[in-house]
């Protein structure tokens, strides 16, 4: 397939892409299978992705030479959505529980927008937003930014018609915005503020504790916190936390993010307010599995600690807890009174077996959300006192619908979120019989939260909602200037995929679009580790809807949670082809349904999403006009060797084993870059075939990426370029294969505003300018 040029501009020159050494002689043997490894050298200081730095000084120089891309792009402002790009978490448990020398990389500049296209967009996107708020002691705390700043701030109020005071700006840690809040928690009392930073949207965390009522930082410091709640209990005095051990030696400077050691040995400390971190009571370690990873909660009622203990991101979990009132000395006495120093926790469910996840407590009878013998999960109840191994349903296993959450709120009231067909049903429920008390009907989107306690009379729902609510008022409501939803239609489909199977699949645009093939088209999916990819409102896309015309959609492909635990099994470890067969199957539709040809059809994903356009592009390469890979997990034979990818086994298997090697080489997309034989590729170009090159390739990752480690994004580039002779002379693949790599930024997490829209804004010039698609006013 050849670039395509904007309306009034030439198509991109073919691009000359600097050397990368390679090293033949690294070979590993899998199995008898012998793979050789020509870039691994620049790993060569296993515990530091630091070496990214040493090659990105060459950038700017290769970005000079190559300044035909540089401010030649169709002129766009584009913007950043609340919260990043929407990939965090694409690794974590289940959300109710996550070189040397210079490289072959291409630099983009940030395009040149023109002051009227920056103004529209930046008019767009510059309106405030809010989160939910939680309730402490009369006391409301929120997040709130007002448009266009780095961050979101926390604010407070005392009462719901107080006055809002900013408690903590994230915006003033830093001047370059690369330090952000990473997690908070705020004693029951409404009198302290723990939160956690991290440097460059790291994974790593430090702990800090504010007082509330004058913002007096107290002299608490917590470090190499990591995977972790802050747990505060009843009486204020301290909070539960996990961390890791520090490293011994050679640990490099605090937070970081540029290390990729395995991550081992977590635990569990309490720390009270006032004192050293080398005080902190160490409540649980388990040094017989030092894989495991430790959440501590306490129940509402002040009573217990519940330990959510889990190995792998799959969603299962052990269940441990602890009566705190049992303690003859409370938490300060666990070291005399418990010779091992740790706090007497009772392992209710010591088999990775279920999820597991607290709802509420009466006293000791027990209310989890689980997946127990429910691949769509329910409500089950135990008494931990009377009969610990006889558990009775309080809302059963929905025969169609998956039970996303649930919050207890006003005494014996259940909220439970439903997902059915990809879309939202909230319901309200008694908490000691399951029963249906009334449903709150809310429009299509994602509900993105909700706030409350059993002590409060009110529950805060963060969502799109309809007209008519019963026993419901809208608190805060927020307007984006300048957008009218009637402009755009949103519908939901459901077409085949390769054996078969219905996706669905949600497909936006503007109104009276005729489907005659010739739109441009953004197709994003991620299938994986049971997440939901559910509709949500995003001002980039709308920009790409109202200025280029595009049709945006996103896939609910297998391997996700749209449908369960079987939905999700049906794309992962032997089963994980079906999740490209189903993306691939997407744009097929897309084709034929006449929403947009191959030439103009852009696919998109971050982090597992990233691996599947990945894997997509290498199996169909003539069905897609563009691809845009995010911190994608390129290498499958090699992720578990680095920080967190060890819990990835649970959906992608493991090489070390030899069944799980042969899945994961089927579709590796480091392994599976293929040239055309030169006649085969001949005969495509002769017959107008669109399969004669890989599409143009953007892939993205960040310098400081401690989860998806940037060696994967940096091999994948250098393998693409060598293997389809990217740029040499003669080659047929002139279309680009470049990457972006973000500075002082890591997987998703954290990123500024700015960051954010300078990514969105080289991204999204890239695939318009390669698809020949121009800016509408």
């Amino acid at each position: 397939m050849g670039s395509l040029a904007t309306a009034d501009e030439p198509s991109l020159p073919p691009l000359k892409y600097p050397q990368a050494r390679r090293d033949d002689d690294i070979v590993d043997d899998y199995h008898g299978v012998l793979v050789p490894d020509p870039y691994r050298w620049h790993l060569s200081s296993s515990s530091s992705v630091s070496s990214p730095h040493k090659w990105l000084g060459h950038l700017p120089k290769i970005g000079e030479k190559e300044d035909q891309i540089g401010g030649r792009f169709p002129s766009m402002g584009w913007e950043a959505e609340d919260g990043g790009a929407g990939f965090e978490g694409g690794e974590g448990v289940r959300g109710r529980a996550g070189g040397r020398g210079q490289r072959r990389a291409v630099h983009l500049r940030p395009p040149r927008a023109p002051a009227r296209s920056a103004h529209r967009a930046g008019a767009l996107f510059d309106h405030p937003r809010f989160r939910a708020p939680f309730k402490r002691r009369g006391s409301y705390f929120y997040f709130h930014i007002p448009g266009l700043r780095p961050h979101s701030a926390l604010y407070v109020q005392r009462g719901l018609g107080g006055e809002p005071d900013v408690l903590l700006d994230p915006n003033t840690f830093n001047e370059d915005g690369t330090v952000s809040l990473g997690m908070v928690g705020v004693s029951d009392d409404g009198e302290h503020l723990a939160y956690g930073t991290s440097a460059s949207g790291s994974d790593w965390v430090t702990i800090r504790v504010m007082r509330v009522r004058d913002k007096e930082h107290l002299p608490d410091t917590l470090s190499w916190v990591k995977f972790s709640r802050i747990a505060w209990t009843r009486d204020g005095r301290g909070f539960f936390y996990s961390r890791f051990p520090a490293p011994r030696e050679g640990g490099g400077a605090m937070d970081s993010g540029i290390k990729t050691d395995v991550n081992l040995n977590h635990e569990v400390y309490y720390h009270f307010l006032g004192t050293e971190q080398s005080q902190d009571v160490l409540c649980w370690r388990d040094p017989d599995h030092p894989k495991y990873i430790y959440v501590p909660e306490v129940t509402e009622d002040g009573k217990y600690v519940i330990l959510s203990v889990s190995e792998t991101s799959e969603p299962v979990n052990k269940l441990y807890y602890c009566d705190l009132s049992a303690l003859a000395h409370g938490l300060g006495g666990t070291k005399s009174t418990h010779g091992n120093g740790m706090l007497p926790f009772v392992k209710l469910v010591d088999r990775f077996e279920a999820y597991y996840g607290l709802i509420a407590n009466n006293g000791t009878e027990f209310t989890f959300l689980t997946n127990k013998n429910a691949p769509r999960y329910k409500l089950a109840r135990v008494d931990v006192d009377d009969e610990p191994e006889s558990w009775t349903d309080v809302v059963p296993e929905h025969e169609k619908a998956v039970l996303e959450s649930a919050c207890a709120v006003h005494g014996h009231k259940l909220l439970v979120n439903y997902l059915s067909d990809v879309k939202y049903v909230l319901q309200m429920r008694s908490l000691v019989t399951g029963e249906l008390l009334h449903d709150i009907p809310i429009d299509i989107g994602t509900v993105n939260g909700i706030s409350g306690r059993r002590s409060d009379s009110e529950v805060f729902i963060e969502c799109d909602v309809s007209a008519e609510i019963p026993e419901m008022d809208v608190y805060r409501e927020i307007s984006v200037p300048g957008f009218d939803r009637n402009e755009f239609e949103a519908k939901q489909v459901f077409y085949p995929s390769k054996d078969g199977t219905k996706i669905p699949m949600f497909i936006v645009s503007k109104k009276g679009m005729d489907l005659d093939g010739s739109h441009p088209a953004l197709l994003f999916g991620y299938g994986g580790f049971a997440m939901s990819m559910t509709p949500q409102f995003s001002v980039t896309r709308v920009v790409l809807m109202r200025n280029l015309g595009f049709v945006t959609c996103v896939a609910n492909i297998r391997g996700g949670g749209e449908y369960g635990e079987d939905w999700h099994r049906a794309g992962s470890l032997a089963n994980k082809q079906n999740c490209f067969d189903d993306f691939i199957a997407a744009g097929e539709f897309l084709v034929s349904a006449g929403y947009t040809s191959p030439a103009r059809l852009c696919i998109e994903g971050g982090s597992n999403g990233g691996l599947m356009v990945a894997a997509c592009m290498n199996q169909r390469p003539d069905l897609f006009g563009c691809a845009l890979a995010h911190v994608g997990v390129m290498d499958m034979l090699r992720f578990h060797k680095f920080t967190i990818g060890r819990a990835w086994t649970c959906d992608f298997g493991c090489s070390e084993n030899e069944e799980e090697f042969h899945w994961l080489i089927k579709y590796s997309p480091l392994h599976n870059v293929r040239r055309r034989e030169k006649e085969k590729w001949a005969a495509a170009a002769a017959s107008g075939a669109l399969g004669g090159q890989y599409p143009p390739t953007m892939l993205l990752t960040a310098d400081h990426d401690d989860r998806v480690v940037p060696s994967h994004t940096l091999k994948f580039l250098a393998t693409m370029q060598h293997v389809l002779r990217a740029g040499a002379e003669g080659s047929p693949q002139t279309n680009p294969i470049i990457a972006r790599i973000e500075r002082n930024s890591s997987h998703c997490c954290g990123r500024s505003t700015q960051k954010i829209i300078d990514e969105a804004a080289d991204r999204y010039a890239f695939a318009a300018k390669v698809m020949g698609v121009p800016w509408i006013d």
